[in-house]
């Protein structure tokens, strides 16, 4: 699937399924609870903390994509092609910092 594509698979399921797009504020407000839940995983199954029974099964690949779902839903209503937003953003990258992590001595 294309961004493009997710973008329209979004969409239709939010005019199909889910009435209406929820504001902003308030999809901005679950983005953060569902970086938040991937965040938990990550510091307790890769990090210091240790992983709480309840957490064990929890797959980090669908709340990835719980991120990714709220993140399209921002961009269809305020009317971003991320695929475009992306590739601008690939090229803002390659030039800015073309030779910076190359020459990041923490890197090597």
């Amino acid at each position: 699937m294309t961004i493009k594509q997710a973008q329209q698979a979004i969409d239709n399921w939010i005019n199909e399924h889910g009435v209406r797009y929820f504001s902003e504020l308030t999809n901005m407000a679950m983005l953060t609870e569902e970086v938040g839940e991937v965040a938990r995983i990550i510091a307790r199954r890769y990090g210091e903390q240790s992983e709480k029974e309840s957490d064990k099964n929890k797959d980090l690949g669908d709340e990835m994509a719980d991120v990714l779902f709220v993140l399209i839903c921002l961009a269809n209503q305020s009317g971003i092609d991320l695929t475009e937003a992306l590739e601008k953003n690939l090229k803002k990258k390659a030039t800015r910092d073309s030779e910076r992590h190359k020459n990041n001595e923490k890197l090597k």
